[in-house]
């Protein structure tokens, strides 16, 4: 990798310390250099760690129920593991029946947990972040899920100087194929960075960014998944349109979605050279990628990364 010449926009990058002292982040763009980088964590053979965690969940939604599930599908944690709260047992049962500790008592998912996850909706942040703050120890490792609110915030609530870990991550953990984006508060050290690290790598993949990026990673990547079933659905529905059966459409336009995102991931080359490769002159792909520009295809996924970021920025400052 080459050490130098790195060109990615971060800058004051307050985790350089930290990436230095894990050495298991590697540049997105290939450089070993610290300066104005975001970093993928590269995992290593840590599974005896994760497998010695006490895990609490504070709110089951979709996305905190799928990233337990995700972990013990992994098969490196034990449900006992895990203690998950809260107040609807409807949201539950499933993890019950895995055989996950459940509670309706937040207490429940603090008291002797070495990271205690949040999982509850941005407006319901001061009342937990009041409850939570309480019965938390230096010890422990909160880490956040919630969108748009900001480590400073949560710091602010907290008795003591608690180490905080904020993760953007994606309801595909569930099928350990996630992209999550983690970044550090004030407190947290390199031995707790890499801890949150390797377990949300039990779900996929993981980088390390600046907080000031978090609001775009909840545009791109945390809504991310709801902008490719769209696609995958118009897909289709063109698919039905020119006399295919639904069935058969709906699987072809998946199919050809997850084996274009593998190409991007395991070919190392850009989309636009890929694409080129199955353009040919006056054929039937570059017809259809006039029509797509003819109708703001660009244009629409560009407006709905940048109006999810705004919705994040609006959520963190309620």
């Amino acid at each position: 990798m080459p050490a130098t010449g790195c060109q990615c926009a971060l800058t004051e990058f307050n985790t350089s310390a930290i990436i230095a002292t894990l050495g298991a982040f590697r540049c997105s763009c290939g450089s070993s250099s610290l300066a104005g980088c975001f970093f993928q964590y590269v995992p290593t053979s840590r599974n005896d760690m994760i497998e010695e965690l006490r895990i609490g969940l504070v709110g089951c939604g979709n996305m905190g129920g799928a990233l337990v599930a995700g972990i013990l599908d992994r098969g490196n944690a034990r449900p006992s593991q895990f203690t998950v709260v809260d107040v609807r047992e409807a949201a539950l049962d499933p993890l019950a029946r895995l055989g996950v500790r459940t509670s309706q008592e937040t207490r429940d998912a603090v008291a002797d947990q070495d990271i205690v996850i949040l999982g509850v909706k941005p407006q319901s942040a001061p009342e937990v972040l009041a409850l939570v703050g309480r019965l938390l120890q230096p010890s422990q490792v909160l880490v956040s899920i919630m969108a748009g609110v900001s480590t400073a915030r949560i710091e602010k609530e907290m008795g003591s100087p608690v180490p905080v870990v904020r993760v953007m991550p994606q309801i595909l953990a569930r099928l350990g194929a996630a992209a999550s984006a983690v970044c550090l508060g004030r407190h947290a050290d390199a031995d707790q960075a890499r801890m949150v690290c390797d377990l949300f790598d039990q779900v996929g993949t993981t980088v390390l960014v600046e907080e000031a990026q978090m609001d775009a990673v909840t545009g791109l990547s945390g809504s991310g998944p709801a902008y490719v079933y769209t696609i995958i659905e118009a897909l289709s529905d063109g698919g039905v349109r020119v006399g295919l059966p639904r069935d058969v459409a709906l699987k072809l336009a998946a199919q050809t979605v997850m084996g274009a995102a593998r190409m991007v991931l395991e070919s190392d080359q850009h989309p636009v050279v890929l694409r080129d490769q199955v353009t040919s002159p006056g054929g039937t792909t570059i017809a259809g990628l006039h029509a797509l520009e003819a109708k703001g295809l660009r244009d629409a996924l560009i407006s709905a990364v940048q109006a999810a970021t705004e919705r994040s920025v609006e959520l963190g400052d309620d």
